[in-house]
Parts: C-alpha cells; structure tokens; sequence
C-alpha cells in the first residue's frame, strides 16, 4: 500500500450513534495493529441564522460546543481496554467547526485509513449508508472503512479480496495482504469474470474464460504472495454478478476489501458499483480503496 502521512494515523468519524461507538472500536483495533495513533474526530455543522439572512454564527455555540464535548467523551469510552483490546500508541480527539464531509475529506489526506459507521435501515427495512460515509466513499483521499454497528466478525476467519485487474484492484490488494499478515489469517481472493449473472450465452467459450480468470488471479497475486509468505492464500473463481458473490463470501470473512471503481468505470467515476453495493449491504467491516 502506498505511503502516506500519519498526522492522524487512523481517522474515525464520530457523532454519538451506536454505528459510531463500532466504528471507534474497530478503528482503535486497527490503529493498533498498525501501531499508529487513532484520532476521533466531530464535526459541529455551523449554525445560519436568520439576519442577516445567510450568516454563520463566527464561532461554535455554547450549546453545541457542550454536545460536541459529550459525543467525544462517548467516542473516547468506546475505544476498547483491557486483554484483547490493545490499545493504539495514541489517542487523539479532533473538534471543527464546519461541515462534515468537507472537513473529514480534508482530514483524510493525512490519514493512513477513515473509519466511518454505517447507517441503519430505510422504512422498508433496506440498509442505507448515512450521506456523511457515502460522501468519503466518494471523495475521501485515502481507504474508508465502514463499519456497522452489532457482533464482532470471528477475528479467525479471513480477509476477503475482490480482484478485477483494475489499478484500483491493485491498491486494494495491497491492503489486502498487509491487513491479512498483521491479523494472522488467510486471504480470500475472489475474482469474478463475468458481470451478468445469466446461463451460458451461445457461443460463450466457458474455459476460455476461465483461463482468462485464473491468469488474472495469478499475475496480480504472485508478487503479492512472495512478499508476504505468511499468508495463506485462497483462490475463488466465478461467473457471476460480483457484488452478489462478494456478499456471499462475506459471510465467511471478518474484514472485506475492494477498489473504489472496477475495470467497467471511467475516468470520472469516483466510486463504482461493485464497492458501493458491498459497502451498502456486507455485514462485515468493508474497507474501498481509492
């Protein structure tokens, strides 16, 4: 994975939610892992006030610098003590006045990672991702994790890996590897080379294609593999629609990571399908890689 600063080692954004408090918590861990400081860091959203018409009150409220004390408070009992809660060489907290996306996007470019929860469930009870953690999958400078709030994935079980030969499948799999090695598991990698989920088409070639998968697999994994020995590695073909296999093999994985836009994107798409259904629907921690 590529370098980059560690004014805030890694960032989670808080704001008092149950989805918040799992986000510290695994972002805590993984600062740890890492050996980097975790910052939690809130955003007060200024306030308009009325006359004149438009104008931001200049500094934070009482009222609000208060919540803002009480929501870092939470966030900081939340990080997790005690034998198998490792706590990170540093725990900072990081009060702005300002809004929010704008001002975790900004942060964002000197952090190793963002953390972020999930939100909960629409009226029809379809998960949604909150429109903070939405807007750093899209514009965030560095990997966003997401998190949701509920039971702790088995930290036994796997990092799962989806592959699709894009540069941003190749930062992911960088991310990959090193998140594997520092937990002491397996890597799944899952590589999924048609994006229809129908029956053979006429004139479909079906080994040809398989070829084609298992090669992809092979080049952007061997390096990979010699520089991380330790880790065991798992390879997963299919053909079918990815997210709908990457969602599958989520179950049997605590930690998911993907690229922020696959090999059907353009240039100016900042986030893709794929990594977006993942992020929206997996009941484990995803993490998107820009």
């Amino acid at each position: 994975m590529t370098d980059r600063s560690t004014e805030f080692g890694v960032l989670v954004g808080v704001d008092g939610s149950a989805a918040s408090d799992a986000a510290v918590a695994w972002g805590a861990r993984e600062a740890a892992l890492h050996r980097l400081p975790v910052t939690l860091f809130h955003a007060v959203q200024p306030v308009v006030v009325g006359w004149p018409v438009g104008q931001l009150y200049a500094d934070i409220p009482e009222w609000q610098q208060e919540e803002a004390q009480r929501v870092l408070e939470q966030a900081r009992a939340a990080v997790p003590t005690g034998p198998g809660g490792a706590e990170p060489p540093g725990i900072r907290t990081q009060l702005v006045y300002s809004g929010v996306v704008p001002a975790l996007v900004d942060a964002s470019a000197g952090a190793r990672m963002v953390v972020a929860g999930s939100q909960g469930m629409s009226a029809l009870g379809r998960l949604l991702l909150g429109s903070v953690t939405a807007g750093l999958l899209h514009y965030a400078r560095c990997p966003v994790a997401v998190i949701r709030s509920g039971a702790a994935p088995d930290p036994g079980l796997p990092v799962l890996l989806g592959i699709d030969g894009s540069p941003a499948s190749e930062e992911a799999t960088a991310l990959a590897f090193e998140e594997a090695s520092r937990r002491g598991v397996g890597l799944v990698a899952l590589h999924v080379w048609s994006d229809v989920a129908v029956f053979p088409i006429l004139g479909m070639d079906w080994h040809e294609r398989e070829a084609e998968g298992q090669e992809i697999l092979a080049e952007r994994l061997a390096g990979w593999q010699e520089r991380y020995p330790d880790v065991r590695v798992e390879r997963k073909l299919f053909c079918d629609k990815p997210a709908h296999w990457l969602l599958q093999e989520s179950e049997r994985a605590q930690l998911v990571v993907v690229g922020s836009r696959g090999r059907g994107g353009f240039p100016g798409m900042l986030l893709g399908s794929v990594s977006s259904a993942v992020a929206q629907s997996a009941r484990v921690p995803v993490i998107v890689v820009r």
